[in-house]
């Protein structure tokens, strides 16, 4: 029986829908997103109709080759969508019994779309994933190249957005490098998870048919099948896990925004954009804002709130497929939009970033960050660490009052606060020495630390890219 108005199957009821279930109810305006995949994903199937017998071999190929032309019709944007018909599904299956007659009916043969969808789920983000893994690499290279660029110029250190101790510009860029390296991680990890054809679970149990479900996912590169038919139909964990990569990326992208927007501030005056990256006020000409880096910042919340959405949509549904999952779309494509605009973005920012050393170098030689040195001088000559620090917060505190450096602090001020120091070491507290002095810590800012940190953040995306053939 065809289906009534509205697109909903009607098998059992015999009167048409409701004019505002029908409205609510369809997802064509979303989900045709999901067409080729849904193409893809038929072909496949029709394959494996015709191989065991389901179908003839001809209505097999009829039912391959209409597929194929209207994916054409889908690539060249002449495909035309009907509302009535609800979803991305029921409009494919319409348009290829208009085309090739009674064969086309037998498409839908030993699947539901509960499990037809789960498919064409799995294809889109498999295929987003290839592409956002890309985009994250370069964003990666990026800043390592950058780090690479910078050498070993120094920048103020900041905790609590008080300067607290001199590193390099390259540290500050390369622990962006290892953020986002976890990311991959995370997207690499999910993509293992896809692996797995959903495809001859039926609504929730399975089919009585004769089919051949490992056909379908050899066919569309698919290694494993779905081990539940219930789980395979009825679980969202998947996209939910990329809706969670997505936010805890973007996350780390806000946080790259919020540096980049305030270092090319006048307060900061530590680097600056092209115009090209920039934009005006549309009152103030002499505005420079750096909206490209706000609007990374703001989309943040885009993918917080759709993690959140699916979370919640799920959260209490029973086994098995129910139709709160057509919510599951929406949320997924945003992020999806999201990274893919915002990742090339941010990539260009850093690329372009060129920095202003002399005011980098004049902040990062802070008058008083070298009291963690003076601390750990104490310690190294017998002082406990809780006395060193007391000892050398007095001297700051008082150095401060008077106005004096803390390099410039006269011996008989030094050996009054911090009796076990070294009289002479404030002509020791240099810059340099200071950022030197941090090489204990592999991940550490001194030059020689960073320089490894550097060659080997490069070194591994040079096989990441040969792994991946990017």
């Amino acid at each position: 029986m065809a289906p009534k108005k509205g697109g909903l199957a009607r098998s059992r009821q015999t009167q048409d829908v409701d004019p505002t279930l029908a409205k609510a109810s369809v997802s064509i305006h979303f989900d045709q997103r999901l067409a080729l995949f849904d193409v893809r994903g038929s072909q496949a199937h029709a394959r494996m109709l015709g191989e065991v017998g389901l179908v003839s071999p001809e209505e097999s190929q009829m039912m391959v080759e209409g597929l194929g032309l209207l994916s054409e019709k889908i690539d060249q944007g002449t495909f035309v969508w009907d509302p009535d018909l609800e979803d991305v599904h029921m409009n494919l299956e319409k348009a290829l019994t208009d085309l090739i007659g009674p064969a086309g009916a037998k498409l839908h043969t030993a699947r539901s779309r509960n499990d037809q969808v789960a498919l064409d789920e799995r294809l889109y983000l498999k295929s987003a994933v290839n592409q956002i893994s890309w985009e994250l690499w370069a964003l990666k290279m990026a800043l390592t190249q950058k780090a690479l660029e910078v050498g070993d110029a120094p920048m103020p250190g900041y905790t609590h957005l008080q300067r607290a101790q001199p590193i390099l510009v390259a540290h500050h860029l390369l622990a962006y490098y290892q953020a986002l390296k976890r990311d991959s991680g995370r997207l690499y990890s999910l993509e293992t998870r896809l692996n797995e054809s959903p495809l001859g679970s039926g609504a929730l149990a399975g089919t009585g048919l004769p089919i051949r479900a490992d056909l379908v996912a050899k066919d569309l590169g698919f290694p494993e099948l779905s081990a539940n038919s219930l789980d395979a139909v009825a679980s969202r964990d998947l996209l939910m896990e990329f809706l969670a990569f997505g936010a805890i990326l973007m996350v780390n992208l806000s946080r790259l925004a919020e540096d980049l927007a305030l270092w090319v501030t006048a307060e900061f005056g530590f680097a600056d954009l092209p115009d090209s990256l920039t934009t005006s006020s549309s009152m103030m000409p002499q505005k420079k804002n750096p909206d490209g880096a706000e609007l990374i910042r703001g989309k943040a919340g885009r993918a917080i709130g759709n993690l959140v959405t699916l979370l919640t949509v799920v959260k209490g549904l029973p086994m098995a497929y129910n139709r709160d999952l057509q919510e599951d779309k929406e949320p997924l494509f945003d992020t999806i939009d999201s990274l893919k605009l915002v990742l090339p973005l941010a990539k260009r920012l850093v690329e372009s970033l060129t920095f202003n050393y002399d005011r980098l170098l004049e902040l990062a030689d802070d008058p008083y960050t070298g009291a963690t040195d003076l601390a750990d001088q104490l310690v190294r000559r017998g002082t406990p660490f809780r006395e060193a620090h007391a000892q050398v917060g007095a001297l700051v505190a008082e150095l401060v009052k008077l106005k004096i450096p803390l390099r410039a602090v006269k011996p008989s001020l030094l050996a009054r606060f911090c009796p076990a120091a070294e009289p002479d070491w404030p002509s020791k507290l240099t810059l340099a020495a200071q950022l030197a002095a941090r090489d204990q810590t592999p991940g550490g800012t001194a030059p020689k630390t960073v320089a490894i940190q550097a060659q080997k953040a490069e070194a591994e995306l040079l096989a990441e890219q040969k792994l991946r053939r990017f």
